[in-house]
């Protein structure tokens, strides 16, 4: 029995009632042991962030495809947790304790951790709240978090194998230093930005009387970043360039520092720019550490002249005056201006008028950590480093004989590039959040790594011991999220999380340290086994480098089998004008705000409708709307349905149809179906998303439900049923809510439709219906379009004349006058020649209809305004095709004012050939 619906459709009415029932009864992991297994993994939010419209494409992706595999029948598995963040939580926690005068520096670290435990049980929950009001089926019962004391005992497990297996290790590189965090970053947590700042040139005296084959007693050299030359160790010239062939082995003298070096030969000077000689200080720069090593100078005896803070300190060699010492990194820099000019080492810029300056402007990229928002310095340090080029073999081998299929295939060569060009991965972290590094250091420098501090003892011979302050880069946690999640190491019987675990207890400092034991002592089926491989991997692609590689380095490493057999990458969603969203551009979109407004059904359906292979999504919110109508039709479709008697099918299978409309419409549904699937097939989400949206708004609100009214009998009821039906299982996946409640208020069924049965209508596509069905709906469609475009009032009723009739056309014509004449609008279709006379022509299939016009319209004044407004469009369009024929045009206009062009160009071209069409149905 069928329950009414409201008369309006109103999405926050249904959507918390229906999250709250698939949750409460386990409907996002149905019961399916005997069923064929399908895996997914989210990429784990933030345990600080909110959902933002990144998410909301993200996630959409994941459940249009979990809820999918899940109506097929599989054994669909969504993992979900979030991650533990360890910068961005830290500095959460830290500026909680600022606001009240307090900092982490006054705590112990064990008390400290205790409080960010604290924050998580009070504040960390916020996005998977959030993830549930976009409609996720998410298995909430297995939540993971990065810090649970299952993953922990995997990170600890990973660390030490990889440290045993040769494979991780300590070493003294520069790493990225943020000054205002404390803490090294990877290269990908690096955001380089234009600032204006100088170029400037010094002289550098050659020491013992050398000079230059010029006569000259000096080399210049020019840098961006003149504090630098505090710690100077070289200057590099070309080998080949022959100003300084004379030299190359000869002392020169540092200035201020008075510290002698060499002058080295090396391939980085590039005898083209600049002076071709470059100051080198290996313990603060990228290339000058390449160039150090390859000079013989060891990473150990680096001269080092900041502290963490990037505040001058002495160097190894004693050589910095006292006045540098303290300084900022950038007050040392105009100290140092000021004194190489007073001693007369600068040598001045002269601009194009001849004004003197100190510098030459220039525009210098320059690096910024994403979270400390500081310029980063090139730190040398002691840090721990995996071998990430050994790693990256058998996922690059992977990729490369499809056992890792990358969609689109377009992003093969950006990851083959970078991971065959990987550089070691640096993945300790100088904070206190986080999984502690398991090693363990005795008083003579030897290191001990294990899994524990008694393993270590051990180890160690029970030396007195003490640990690394260090913890791990969070990458390399959530890197093991794949199989980590599904209770490894313990394999062949993981444990579950108990109820209501998502971390440590709260108020005990229990940390990796200390981790608790499974308080439910429940255990289930080898979940490890059955589910990994991963069948399907949806990411962004900013998190390729991140987080994809890392999980295939570390998948493939210690489970021996690829992560995932496919990897998408989708693009980002942006402004409406193509704009990366960003809050000081204020451009913003917050997806709860859309949701509110349009709910979550349209909001998803919009995003995967958007979703095109390799492209970004441009935020329309007009589209966003226009998905709510799209709800609200469907709703109202419905509402129609029940108003005639049609409730919910008791069939799979298609009902048995006579009537060519009825056949008509279970072949449109086998013809969508098999578009839906192959879509899906192909990760092809924008075409699955129209597939289900055309069948749905076109072919069955908009002609089998006009078609079949006045003639409804039982035939009809059962077929409208069950056409419904396969409507609200194809759409399910995308439009979660509003198909649940349909399909509950449609009649009794035996189970919601979340687990309900995938089409398999076990029917063909009817020719003969088709052909039949689709002719009524081109001479109504066409006729429709005809009498708008001459100004003829839709409810008009006109004569039409077809002297030679096709097959189809007859049997269409004699077999639904009705239809014809309701939505047609014809009051007779004559099997005979036209009189003579003005008349408009319109054809269905390949039938041609003449319908006299005569005192309906002004044929002249009608075809004399169609003429003029076809030539304005003309005018239009050619005046457009120049400017974009246009280099200038196209290559320095702003690029959403070519793409205005562009689209006001295809508009008027296809209104020119619109009213073409429209005169030449005039004759």
């Amino acid at each position: 029995m069928t329950s009414e619906l409201s008369k309006t459709f109103d999405p926050a009415a249904i959507e918390a009632k229906w999250y709250s029932h698939w949750e409460e009864n386990g409907l996002f992991r149905p019961e399916r042991p005997d069923a064929q297994p399908f895996t997914i993994v989210n990429p784990p939010p933030n345990v600080t962030g909110s959902l933002h419209i990144g998410h909301a494409l993200d996630n959409t992706l994941q459940d249009v495809v979990v809820r999918y595999e899940r109506l097929r029948g599989k054994d669909a598995l969504w993992v979900v947790g979030t991650d533990h963040a360890g910068i961005a939580t830290q500095m959460v926690v830290e500026r909680q304790l600022e606001l009240a005068q307090d900092k982490r520096t006054n705590y112990s670290r064990e008390e400290f951790v205790a409080k960010v435990w604290e924050w998580k049980a009070e504040s960390g929950g916020t996005i998977t709240g959030q993830l549930r009001r976009l409609g996720c089926s998410m298995d909430w019962s297995r939540e993971q978090f990065t810090m649970d004391p299952h993953f922990t005992r995997a990170v600890v497990k990973v660390f030490v194998d990889l440290y045993n297996q040769g494979l991780i290790y300590r070493d003294k590189r520069l790493v990225n230093w943020d000054p205002k965090l404390k803490t090294a970053i990877s290269d990908l947590e690096v955001e380089t930005q234009d600032i204006k700042s100088g170029f400037w040139h010094f002289r550098y005296p050659l020491a013992d009387g050398v000079t230059l084959d010029n006569g000259a007693d000096h080399i210049v050299v020019a840098t961006t970043r003149p504090e630098t030359m505090l710690a100077d160790m070289a200057v590099a010239v070309n080998a080949e360039d022959p100003r300084y062939k004379s030299v190359i082995g000869k002392d020169i003298l540092q200035p201020i520092t008075g510290r002698r070096f060499k002058i080295v030969a090396d391939e980085h000077a590039d005898p083209e720019l600049g002076s071709g000689a470059v100051k080198i200080t290996p313990g603060h720069d990228f290339n000058d550490f390449d160039v150090g090593k390859r000079a013989g100078i060891k990473p150990g005896e680096m001269l080092n002249m900041f502290d963490a803070e990037a505040r001058v300190v002495q160097t190894q060699d004693g050589l910095i005056p006292a006045e540098f010492l303290g300084k900022d990194r950038f007050d040392a820099r105009k100290l140092v201006v000021e004194r190489m000019k007073e001693l007369g080492f600068l040598v001045p810029h002269i601009d194009k008028d001849g004004n003197e300056h100190d510098a030459e402007p220039r525009v210098v990229a320059t690096p910024f950590g994403d979270r400390g928002g500081v310029v980063i310095e090139p730190w040398l340090t002691d840090q721990w480093y995996v071998d990430a080029e050994t790693l990256a073999q058998p996922p690059l081998q992977a990729v490369r004989d499809g056992r890792i299929e990358i969609v689109p295939k377009s992003w093969e060569k950006t990851f083959f590039n970078w991971m065959e060009n990987i550089q070691p991965w640096c993945v300790s972290r100088q904070l206190w959040w986080g999984h502690r590094i398991p090693a363990w250091y005795a008083d003579d420098g030897s290191v001990f790594v294990a899994e524990t501090e008694e393993e270590a003892q051990t180890l160690a011979g029970n030396k007195a011991l003490t640990r690394d302050e260090d913890v791990l880069d969070t990458w390399f946690s959530s890197a093991l999220w794949p199989f980590a999640t599904l209770g490894w190491p313990e394999q062949e019987s993981p444990l579950p999380l108990a109820e209501g675990v998502g971390g440590g207890p709260v108020g005990t400092g229990a940390t990796a340290d200390t981790p608790t034991p499974n308080p439910s002592g429940k255990r289930e089926g080898d979940l490890l086994a059955r589910h990994y491989p991963n069948d399907l991997l949806i990411s962004g692609f900013d998190i390729l480098f991140f987080w994809d590689a890392r999980m295939a380095m570390q998948g493939m490493h210690f489970m021996g089998e690829v992560p995932w057999k496919r990897l998408y990458l989708h693009g980002l969603v942006r402004a409406a004008d193509g704009q990366k969203m960003s809050k000081s551009k204020g451009n913003v979109v917050d997806p709860l705000g859309l949701i509110d407004k349009f709910g979550a059904d349209a909001l998803r359906f919009f995003m995967a409708a958007m979703e095109s292979q390799g492209r970004d999504v441009k935020m329309d919110e007009s589209r966003v709307e226009g998905y709510r109508n799209f709800a609200t039709k469907l709703w109202n479709a419905t509402r129609f349905c029940q108003a005639n008697g049609i409730g919910a099918s008791s069939s799979v299978a298609a009902p048995a149809a006579t009537t060519a409309v009825n056949r008509w419409i279970i072949g449109e549904v086998v013809e969508t179906l098999a578009e839906l699937d192959k879509a899906m097939a192909d990760l092809r989400f924008d075409a699955a998303a129209n597939a289900i949206y055309q069948f749905t708004w076109a072919t069955f609100c908009d002609w089998y439900l006009e078609l079949i009214k006045g003639q409804i009998d039982d035939e009809t009821k059962a077929v409208a049923g069950w056409v419904l039906d396969q409507i609200l299982v194809m759409l399910h996946p995308f439009m979660p809510f509003v198909t649940e409640e349909l399909w509950s208020a449609q009649g009794e069924r035996d189970y919601d439709l979340i687990v309900a049965k995938w089409p398999a209508p076990e029917a063909a596509v009817d020719s003969a219906a088709k052909g039949e069905v689709d002719w009524l709906i081109a001479l109504t469609g066409n006729l429709r379009a005809a009498k708008n475009e001459l100004g003829i009032a839709p409810g008009a009723k006109l004569e039409a004349f077809l002297a030679e009739p096709s097959p189809v056309g007859r049997a269409a014509i004699e077999k639904n006058p009705g239809a014809i004449e309701r939505l047609a609008r014809l009051s007779g279709i004559r099997f005979e020649n036209a009189p003579g006379g003005a008349a408009l022509q319109v054809s269905a299939g390949s039938d041609q209809f003449v319908i006299p016009l005569d005192g309906i319209i002004d044929i002249d004044a009608e075809k004399a305004r169609l003429a003029k407004a076809r030539e304005a469009s003309l005018k239009e369009r050619d005046s457009l095709a120049k400017r974009l024929e246009n280099p200038a045009f196209v290559e320095k206009a702003k690029p959403e004012a070519v793409e205005k062009a562009r689209a006001d160009y295809a508009h008027h071209a296809a209104e020119a050939e619109r009213l073409e069409a429209a005169l030449a149905r005039l004759g």
